[in-house]
């Protein structure tokens, strides 16, 4: 006897989510004169934890694609697109360009890349990707704690992509106050999803 099929829940077309998971009332819609493109690994696309789709439907214009090894002609084309200077955030590495502030070109003609997955993926993707690992490179310093605790971090440093992504622009730009909404729909995010754990979290 064949088992009764069960519905489908309906899912937030914006967020993609179980509607009643939605995560739209944390969107705070924010322009950046840099664009911003993320690269999410598939293994973080049905994690109900990941803040990239968050981020992507706040930051205005960004673009998110998701994958591991990417076409090549396709990711030149995405990180090269209307001819701006891609970064890739990153730690620096010895191999890797990594340029000076002065260096870099304006906000307006620059594409903020992050990859979103976690750090053993991510080394993963530099490496199945040879572009990336030959993009300039954007590292973080002297990161406040991360307010990321609905998921484990070896480091209180240790930023969801929404945060790391924030400071990154707020670096960029010289002026973290700008992206201020950005942290406000995380920890409201951060929150909602805390709701749903079995055991209760302290307060960030």
């Amino acid at each position: 006897m064949n088992q009764p099929t069960r519905p489908r829940r309906a899912t937030c077309a914006a967020c993609l989510r179980a509607q009643s998971a939605c995560i739209c009332a944390w969107v705070r819609p924010l322009a950046s004169p840099v664009e911003l493109l993320i690269l999410q690994h598939p293994l973080e696309v049905a994690n109900a934890k990941n803040s990239a789709r968050l981020l992507h439907l706040c930051v205005t214009g960004s673009v998110l694609a998701v994958g591991e090894a990417f076409d090549a002609d396709a990711l030149a084309a995405l990180l090269h697109a209307g001819g701006r200077t891609p970064l890739l955030l990153y730690p620096e590495a010895a191999d890797a360009p990594v340029p000076a502030a002065a260096a870099l070109p304006p906000a307006a003609r620059l594409r903020l890349v992050v990859l979103d997955a976690t750090w053993r993926k991510s080394r993963k993707m530099l490496h199945l990707n040879p572009l990336l690992r030959q993009l300039p490179r954007l590292a973080l310093r002297d990161m406040p704690a991360s307010h990321y605790r609905i998921r484990k971090a070896h480091a209180p440093d240790q930023l969801s992509t929404l945060e790391a992504s924030a400071h990154a622009l707020g670096q960029i730009e010289r002026d973290t106050a700008r992206y201020a909404a950005l942290f406000a729909a995380f920890d409201g995010f951060v929150g909602q999803q805390a709701a749903y754990l079995p055991h209760p979290l302290p307060p960030a």
